[in-house]
C-alpha cells in the first residue's frame, strides 16, 4: 500500500516534457558531431604543420633519421642557428618583406581607386573592363612568367626587388579591385554626397570618407595581397640570382643535388610561417568583419 501511494506521489513526465528532452538530447548529440569533426579537420590541417614544427626543434641528425620519429628525444634550437650560419637567410627574409609590404600597399591602394572609380561610375564599359581583369586574373602564372622575364630583363630590372614589386603590383591589382569593389557597393551613395556638400573633392571624399568606412575591406584584401607575395617562390626564382633572393628561394636552397639539410630547412620553414601568421592575428577582427561586408549591397 505503501509502494503504491509512493508511486503515484512520484511526478510523471507529460508528452511535452518528452519532447523537449528529446530535442536536447538531439541537440547535445548533433553539436557533439559537429564539435568532433571540426576537431578531425583541423588536426588533418594542423597535423603537417605540427610535424614540420617539432622535426625543427629536434637534434639535426634526429631530423633525418630513418624511420623518422614524431616527438624528439630532446628539444634543440640548433637547427635555427644552423640555417642562419649555411646561409644568409636573415638578408632573404627581408628581401621578402620589402617586397611584398610595398607591393601591398601599392595593389590595395590603386585597386581601391579604381574599385571605387567603377562603383560609383558603372557603366557598360566599366563592366566590360572589370570582366577583362577577372579574365586577366585567372590566367595561369606560370602561362606569364617567360614573357614577364623578357619585359624585365628588356628594362634592365632583372635581380632587383623594384622588378618584384612590379610583378607583384601588376598580379594583385586586378584581385584588389575584385575584391574591394564588393565593399564600396555596399557603402551608401550618400556618404559622398555628404562629404561634396561639406567642401570635400571626389578624391578628398574618397580618402577622408569612403577609405576609413572600408577599412575591413582593405584589412582583407591587404591580408590576401601580401600572402601572394610573401608565398610566390616562381617569379622569385626567375627574376633574382643573388642580390634580391627571397625566402622561399633560400629555403630551397637547404635542397641539393648531393645533399638534403631537412634541419634547417623546417627550421626556415616555420620561421617563414610567422609573419603572416602574426599580420593575420593583427588583423583578425576586420577580416571577420571584412568576410561579410562586401556581400551585402544596399
Amino acid at each position: 500500500m505503501l509502494d503504491r501511494l509512493l508511486s503515484n506521489s512520484r511526478p510523471t513526465k507529460t508528452p511535452v516534457i518528452n519532447k523537449i528532452v528529446e530535442k536536447l538530447s538531439l541537440k547535445n548529440t548533433w553539436q557533439l558531431f559537429v564539435i568532433l569533426l571540426t576537431c578531425m579537420i583541423a588536426l588533418v590541417f594542423l597535423g603537417p604543420y605540427i610535424y614540420l614544427l617539432l622535426t625543427s626543434l629536434k637534434p639535426s641528425a634526429e631530423a633525418v633519421s630513418s624511420p623518422p620519429t614524431l616527438w624528439p628525444s630532446k628539444f634543440s634550437l640548433e637547427n635555427y642557428f644552423a640555417m642562419f650560419k649555411q646561409l644568409p637567410i636573415g638578408n632573404y627574409f627581408l628581401n621578402s618583406l620589402i617586397t611584398a609590404i610595398i607591393s601591398m600597399v601599392l595593389s590595395v591602394f590603386i585597386g581601391s581607386l579604381a574599385a571605387y572609380g567603377f562603383s560609383r561610375f558603372s557603366s557598360r564599359v566599366s563592366n566590360i573592363f572589370l570582366l577583362i581583369t577577372l579574365a586577366i586574373r585567372m590566367v595561369p602564372m606560370i602561362s606569364i612568367a617567360i614573357p614577364m622575364y623578357m619585359i624585365i630583363n628588356d628594362m634592365g630590372l632583372v635581380d632587383t626587388k623594384l622588378a618584384l614589386i612590379l610583378v607583384y603590383t601588376s598580379i594583385n591589382v586586378p584581385f584588389a579591385i575584385w575584391m574591394m569593389i564588393g565593399f564600396f557597393d555596399g557603402i551608401s551613395k550618400e556618404l559622398d554626397e555628404a562629404a561634396r556638400i561639406d567642401g570635400c573633392s571626389r578624391l578628398g571624399a574618397f580618402l577622408r570618407i569612403i577609405l576609413p568606412v572600408s577599412l575591413p575591406g582593405l584589412a582583407t584584401t591587404a591580408i590576401f595581397t601580401f600572402m601572394l607575395a610573401w608565398n610566390d617562390f616562381l617569379f622569385a626564382l626567375l627574376l633574382t640570382s643573388t642580390n634580391t633572393k627571397t625566402a622561399t628561394v633560400g629555403i630551397s636552397q637547404f635542397l641539393t643535388a648531393y645533399n638534403l639539410d631537412l634541419g634547417p630547412m623546417t627550421a626556415a620553414a616555420i620561421t617563414f610561417s610567422l609573419p603572416v601568421m602574426l599580420f593575420s592575428l593583427l588583423v583578425q577582427r576586420y577580416i571577420v568583419s571584412g568576410m561579410t561586408l562586401g556581400a551585402v549591397k544596399e
